[in-house]
């Protein structure tokens, strides 16, 4: 089975079109078919099924596109690996929550590689659970989540505390300060269930005899960016942490709804393997980061 293959197939899995993956990567459309093919008798499974708007993934289809999304990342951290090696560096591969890895972090790992300029940085984002996974099976050196991890085979230091608000936007009717109760008379706009910032929204809201399902929830989204892009139109209220939207309070553009009887903060944990050794140069990263990260976070 060769690698290219793999990568090919995980390409037309990801845009749903054999002609699209094909001027993307460069080769004919025929050729590309004959590869998926070759790739099909390799397995001894039909892999897509072709249809008006392209091709979809049968059931076997989508067992393997999950592990070529692997097998993918993996290959790019490997030539990645080789680069550094090359050129001398030792490459750390960080895979962050979103909300740390758009709006934390950034500040943080340009501080560290200030101190470390022998470590070549790559930054990618999943969710806190995809985090604790993906570091388990070596994608990553070192991940950050949002709350403590589930995972006992991992190391997980706290780095930073944040508040989670309730924000309207500037040109919003509602008042400054507003009861639990009166709140239910609002559209809610927020994440969806697998982002971890929700899932710990609605234990603290159970904690003080709350739930999701009093309140008016126009819809959810897939991120704390979309959430927040929906309130600056005045879509509704959201519960956001203070890292997603301070640039947006100084600017005036949201503003804070003081909510009675509500007072929710998260905690950022930095994760890695137990079997890191101590000299090992993951583990003095990951010290580091602990020790500089409630400073540096933008």
């Amino acid at each position: 089975m060769q690698i290219e293959h793999i990568r090919l197939f995980h390409l037309v899995a990801s845009i749903g079109s054999i002609s699209k993956a094909a001027r993307e990567s460069h080769i004919s459309q025929p050729a590309l078919s004959q590869q998926i093919q070759r790739l099909e008798q390799e397995l001894g499974f039909q892999l897509l099924t072709r249809n008006n708007k392209g091709v979809e993934l049968t059931g076997a289809g989508h067992i393997v596109a999950k592990y070529a999304e692997r097998f993918d990342g993996l290959y790019d951290n490997l030539m990645e690996d080789l680069q550094d090696f090359e050129h001398s560096l030792v490459s750390i591969r960080i895979i962050a929550s979103p909300v740390v890895g758009i709006y934390g972090l950034p500040c943080t790992m340009f501080q560290v590689k200030s101190d470390f300029p022998n470590v070549a940085f790559t930054l990618t984002t999943r969710s806190s659970r995809e985090v604790e996974a993906a570091i388990l099976q070596g994608e990553g050196d070192v991940g950050f989540i949002i709350g403590r991890p589930h995972e006992d085979e991992l190391i997980a230091k706290e780095v930073y505390s944040d508040k989670v608000y309730l924000v309207a936007a500037k040109g919003s009717s509602v008042p400054d300060k507003v009861t639990l109760d009166m709140l239910q008379e609002y559209p809610l706009v927020v994440q969806g269930q697998k982002s971890s910032l929700h899932n710990q929204l609605e234990e603290y809201l159970l904690r003080i005899g709350r739930s999701f399902g009093q309140y008016n929830v126009l819809f959810s989204l897939d991120s704390a960016e979309s959430v927040k892009s929906s309130v600056l139109q005045n879509h509704g209220l959201a519960f956001l942490p203070y890292l997603s939207i301070k640039k947006e309070l100084y600017s005036k553009q949201l503003r804070q709804i003081s909510l009675q009887g509500f007072d929710m903060s998260y905690e950022v944990y930095i994760v890695y393997k137990k079997k890191t050794d101590a000299a090992d140069t993951v583990y003095r990263i990951a010290t580091y980061f602990s020790e500089i990260g409630p400073e540096t976070f933008c």
